[in-house]
């Protein structure tokens, strides 16, 4: 049984499944591709973090939106490899979702990369279509932008 709820960034099992997944990216993309975000720099009231736990408790997957004025970015999505299959992200996915909505967001956007074809199918499966970059990214052939309105 999988549980899934809001936690603090700051869990030395939450840092440690974000390092596994910097460490994931980090022999993908060359460090300026590589748009990784420290989740603890990041303001409590402008994040929504949630973790999945395994049966014993331990840290298997995590996803975040990070709330911006006219969208939310989704960041840190990441189930480790032993996990993957098992449709945890696709609930990370709709949790999320559903608690950015909630807060009034009604857009959510993501940047990925070409190296990880099997985020980009399953973003495309939840609804999310290809767009430009937004807030601070800059074009890069590494880096595919992606969003989803979640208004309706």
């Amino acid at each position: 049984m999988v549980s899934i709820n809001f936690e603090s960034p700051d869990q030395p099992d939450v840092i440690s499944l974000i390092a596994e997944l910097d460490a994931y990216q980090s022999a993908l993309y060359p460090p300026e591709s590589h748009h990784a975000l420290d989740l603890t720099s990041v303001a409590a009231a402008q994040m929504l973090l949630v973790v999945a736990r395994d049966a014993a408790g331990l840290a298997i997957a995590c996803g975040a939106v990070v709330l911006q004025p006219k969208y939310g970015e989704l960041k840190r999505m990441y189930v480790r490899p032993a996990h993957r299959g098992l449709h945890i992200a696709t609930e990370i996915l709709t949790v999320l979702e559903f608690a950015a909505k909630k807060s009034g967001c009604t857009l959510l956007k993501l940047e990925t990369g070409p190296k990880q074809p099997e985020a980009i199918r399953f973003y495309a499966s939840c609804g999310y279509r290809q767009c430009g970059p937004f807030g601070s990214y800059g074009n890069d052939p590494l880096s595919i932008f992606m969003q989803r309105n979640i208004a309706a």
